[in-house]
């Protein structure tokens, strides 16, 4: 038994450049219009609450002192720097 999520509809403009993106990459790839906007805005998402909440941890790890001094972040670069090959 497959379980459906409720859906609602959203509306907005788009300019006509975008829109002409959006109906050529649905034609591309034989999905529709809705598919390809459900999967960028998903994706949009995704990465923003992921940026988000690594600010929001690295703020944490700040206020607790868990942080390195940048002189070591930079001689610990260097040293891999070094370590190169050319």
């Amino acid at each position: 038994m497959t379980t459906k999520t409720k859906r609602q509809q959203v509306t907005f403009k788009i300019p006509k450049e975008t829109n002409d993106r959006l109906t050529a990459l649905a034609v591309a790839t034989r999905r529709t219009k809705t598919f390809v906007l459900e999967e960028a805005v998903s994706a949009y998402l995704n990465y923003n609450e992921w940026q988000i909440q690594s600010i929001q941890r690295g703020l944490e790890d700040m206020k607790a002192g868990r942080v390195t001094p940048i002189e070591d972040v930079i001689a610990e670069l260097e040293a891999e720097l070094e370590n190169c090959p050319d």
